[in-house]
């Protein structure tokens, strides 16, 4: 038997989204991100990197401000208008403090009662084996939660500390446990990863942009919808504070 999920909580008022690359967020999760804005929550992505070693026919150099500007534009599609950038390294993001201490400024800077972030298991599905820089940020984003919280650790990063995140919630889990229904930001979800155009272009060399992001993140959602009562879905893994 399939087991159920639980709606996600919907008492809160500030989320961060914080992740290792542009279209990280929006292979699964922009419907929900669209469903909470229209709700009248602010959502604020955090992307650790500008996703300069992503697209294989051009330089970092070139790479990095279209993907920037995808992202930008992915972003407004669900109603998210503060997007940063860190500018650690595509590709090779190293766990550590020095990305805590990052994610912990970032942390207090915002004050966010949820926070969230990509798989960071070994594999997606137990299938294919997940990227360095996903494990690293989702790690260090789990550790940064309690760092931004600690007065102590990193005391000069941010503007002091906020222990007020309630929950960290994980898009892409192999064992979610709670969902969003999205059936009114689907669309939205589905037009946010069309904005990455060269970068599934070039992953999906002949692909047309919008035909490969309606069958992804249309069948994501139908997929969660077994578990969902029937209703259209992004899930998550919750961890409560």
């Amino acid at each position: 038997m399939t087991e159920q999920l639980e709606p996600m909580p919907d008492d809160w008022q500030r989320a961060l989204a914080i992740v290792a690359h542009p279209d990280d967020l929006e292979y699964g999760c922009g419907a929900a991100v669209a469903v909470w804005t229209d709700a009248g929550r602010e959502v604020t992505y955090l992307m650790v990197t500008r996703g300069e070693a992503g697209i294989d026919t051009l330089s970092p150099a070139e790479a990095g401000p279209v993907r920037e500007r995808e992202e930008l534009a992915s972003a407004a599609v669900v109603g998210v208008t503060a997007v940063e950038f860190l500018d650690h390294t595509d590709g090779v993001i190293e766990y550590g403090t020095a990305l805590r201490r990052d994610l912990a400024a970032a942390i207090r800077r915002h004050r966010p009662e949820l926070v969230i972030t990509l798989n960071f298991d070994d594999t997606w599905g137990g299938a294919h084996w997940n990227t360095p820089d996903h494990r690293a940020v989702g790690r260090a984003t789990m550790d940064a939660v309690g760092d931004a919280g600690n007065r102590w650790i990193f005391p000069n990063a941010g503007p002091g500390p906020w222990n007020g995140v309630r929950w960290v919630a994980v898009a892409g889990s192999n064992a979610p446990t709670h969902a969003v229904d999205v059936t009114d930001g689907l669309e939205r979800g589905v037009r946010s990863l069309m904005e990455h155009r060269a970068y599934i272009e070039a992953l999906q060399p002949g692909a047309d942009p919008e035909v490969y992001a309606r069958e992804l993140i249309e069948g994501f959602a139908r997929e969660e919808a077994k578990r969902f009562n029937g209703r259209p879905a992004v899930s998550f893994r919750l961890y409560p504070r």
